[in-house]
């Protein structure tokens, strides 16, 4: 036999049949669920945590409704390692978040009414929650879109450490 065709061999068939046989059995000890992706089963908050979850995004949108920010930032974590991220943009820290607030809604008009629906929150984590749901600002021309929301006990106090919201294309 030539060395042409012990190499062409080689190549054609033993690679490709060892190559088989060692794909067949690392796949034989990963479970079948992680191969493609595995069911996502959400761990549901206790209904304390829900209701008062729930409860400060009603005091929130009380505050708005009354043209108070400052008020309606108070459940935001105090710190600036707090991330905001709209219309393509992440704002970082309370105060920035703050005086984005205050300019992008100077006065009660343009506040409108806030609205807050369809909320779901689950657990991702020690004292963790993630919130998403769905707002509306009804005023002269409405706006509404979704938001989800990272919650942290801190200090045994619920605060939004991130906030992530964006509006609805009409």
């Amino acid at each position: 036999m030539s060395k042409r065709f012990v190499r062409r061999f080689l190549l054609l068939v033993c690679l490709p049949t060892l190559l088989s046989v060692f794909i067949h059995c690392q796949f034989q000890s990963i479970p079948p669920q992680a191969i493609g992706s595995p069911p996502v089963i959400p761990i549901q908050v206790s209904e304390d945590v829900r209701a008062d979850l729930e409860g400060i995004v009603k005091k929130q949108a009380e505050a708005w409704n009354r043209g108070d920010i400052a008020d309606f930032m108070n459940p935001y974590w105090h710190d600036s390692r707090l991330t905001f991220c709209s219309s393509g943009q992440t704002e970082r820290g309370w105060e920035n978040t703050l005086q984005r607030y205050k300019t992008k809604y100077p006065d009660l008009e343009t506040m409108g009414k806030l609205v807050f629906s369809n909320l779901e929150s689950q657990e991702i984590g020690t004292d963790a929650v993630l919130m998403l749901g769905n707002w509306k600002l009804e005023r002269g021309k409405p706006v509404e879109g979704n938001f989800s929301l990272i919650w942290k006990r801190i200090d045994g106090k619920w605060l939004i450490i991130h906030d992530h919201s964006s509006s609805k294309q009409n």
